[in-house]
């Protein structure tokens, strides 16, 4: 008879483990980034638009956010700044990771609060730089 498992820990600041949030409308590309991330020694989970991320952030915040430019419901652009508006906001390095090329959009971004910016399509190699940058890994 094998012996009942316990319920895994809640998510908190004692557990050494680091948790990235992925934020994009594409499952391939959420999917994609997670096996890099997780490669990284992270947890994962995953919104599909920012009002989901909003409420994932609200019960746990992350570490590192990978987030995506446009996104139905919510753009990646409005959750930022409603992310760094919200207690504890100010804590996970951001990561837009989008096809917007433009330098007024990165500065946009930049100014809104991301920590730095990953042009798609990007590689385990590219993000990992990227996460280096901000102190991530």
């Amino acid at each position: 008879m094998e012996t009942p498992r316990p319920p895994a820990p809640e998510r908190n600041s004692t557990l050494s483990s680091r948790l990235c949030l992925i934020v994009d409308d594409s499952r391939i590309i959420r999917k994609v980034s997670r096996r890099i991330v997780e490669a990284f020694g992270f947890d994962v989970d995953e919104a599909a638009d920012g009002a989901e991320a909003l409420t994932f952030c609200t019960g746990a915040m992350p570490d590192v956010i990978l987030l995506d430019w446009n996104m139905p419901v919510m753009d990646g652009l409005t959750f930022l700044r409603r992310l760094r508006a919200m207690p504890d906001g100010d804590r996970p390095k951001v990561l837009f990771c989008t096809i917007e090329t433009a330098v007024d959009r990165i500065t946009e971004a930049l100014a809104a609060g991301a920590d730095d910016y990953v042009m798609k399509p990007f590689d385990g190699e590219i993000l990992h730089a990227k996460f280096a940058e901000v102190g991530a890994v």
